[in-house]
């Protein structure tokens, strides 16, 4: 897990593991409802979740598009955009995929407010 609102696309053309901005007809959208959301959240905004194993692991404004970060053949936000012109973003809240329940009440009040904005613009 991090904290970082990811873009399509996941997947790019070399399929390298990582490093290649894979731009979409509608990045610009994209990058604007990402931001939309990491904007409003106390640690996606920062671009710094410090996630074990990962402390040096950063995002500008706390988004990145998904094949940058790592590539993902067949992910389902691509296949939303590409086979059902559904926009679609995936949002990484939390560096452990399961977090404990005594952890969710934060990790309520850390995503409250981007779930307002991110449906504002909906």
């Amino acid at each position: 897990g991090s904290v970082v609102a990811s873009y399509p696309y996941d997947d790019s053309p070399t399929h390298r593991p990582t490093g290649v901005y894979s731009k979409s007809a509608d990045d610009e959208v994209f990058k604007y409802l990402a931001k939309a959301y990491a904007s409003h959240h106390p640690i996606m905004r920062t671009g710094k979740p410090n996630c074990p194993e990962e402390e040096a692991e950063t995002f500008p404004d706390g988004i990145t598009n998904g094949a940058q970060w790592y590539d993902v053949e067949g992910g389902m936000q691509d296949y939303n955009y590409v086979w059902a012109n559904c926009f679609e973003i995936t949002l990484e809240l939390s560096c452990c995929k399961y977090p404990p329940t005594s952890e969710l009440p934060k990790e309520w009040e850390n995503n409250r407010e981007s779930l307002l904005a991110f449906i504002e613009k909906v």
